[in-house]
């Protein structure tokens, strides 16, 4: 059905928003059928009255931890399969390597042939510990449902006496100063894990370079790489290269 009306578009995002906790820009575009900046300016219309909080990508319900991990897992699966390859080339040969609880982190997990693998993620734990021959340290505590990753106090702990030669993060949003995320707990493991890696790989789609989120996770001096795609924008890359990050390209 196609809604040409702002208000009557803008009244069924926020039905769709509210049912479902998290809409992307390209799906909405899709279903409603308009144009995906037309979408964006709903959502941010949608913002202004408080009635939707915009992350990169689409937008979540007000008050929510962010977009469900199930939701995130299947938005841009082939980009995130292009980016864990590239990442699994830029850790090789490292002999331990922490993961985060991203999505596109968990893509890279199969492809990981580090001796011993650190996280906290649920689903790389659950994935490896069928499937790999080698260490995996798995560190437990409170249970975040929308990151399906265990974190506060027991995580950081354990996290805090593990050391590693590669660290992969993730993050909602990348600008040229900073990470940004939307999860407070997850955002303390995330900088646990860079202070005690000696090198910090983010994996980031191009949609999330120059995107928006709540909450500050660190500064960009932490990344040493980055591997992101071809959708994102040129001068946000440029500036990124200017900071002293290496940029490897997913295609």
């Amino acid at each position: 059905m196609r809604y040409s009306e702002a208000h009557t578009r803008r009244d069924e995002l926020e039905r769709i928003l509210f049912s479902e906790g998290y809409v992307s820009s390209a799906d909405m575009a899709q279903r409603i059928g308009v144009s995906e900046m037309t979408i964006r300016r709903d959502l941010l219309r949608l913002e202004g009255d408080g009635r939707a909080r915009r992350v990169a990508g689409g937008a979540a319900a007000p008050g929510s931890g962010g977009i469900p991990f199930e939701r995130r897992d299947s938005v841009d699966a082939a980009q995130k399969r292009a980016i864990a390859a590239v990442a699994a080339d830029v850790v090789a040969g490292a002999a331990t390597v922490a993961l985060d609880a991203g999505t596109t982190v968990a893509a890279l997990a199969p492809l990981i042939d580090a001796g011993t693998v650190v996280t906290h993620s649920l689903p790389i734990i659950t994935a490896l510990a069928r499937s790999r021959p080698h260490a995996l340290i798995a560190a437990g505590g409170h249970f975040q449902p929308d990151t399906r990753s265990f974190a506060g106090p027991l995580a950081e702990a354990t996290l805090r006496g593990i050391r590693s030669d590669a660290a992969v993060l993730s993050a909602t949003a990348v600008t040229a100063e900073s990470l940004w995320g939307t999860n407070a707990l997850d955002a303390a493991i995330k900088r646990i894990l860079a202070e005690q890696a000696d090198t910090v790989v983010l994996l980031a789609d191009g949609t999330k370079l120059g995107g928006t989120a709540p909450l500050l996770i660190a500064s960009l001096n932490i990344v040493d790489v980055l591997v992101t795609d071809d959708r994102a924008d040129p001068a946000v890359l440029d500036a990124i290269v200017s900071s002293g990050v290496t940029v490897r390209m997913a295609r």
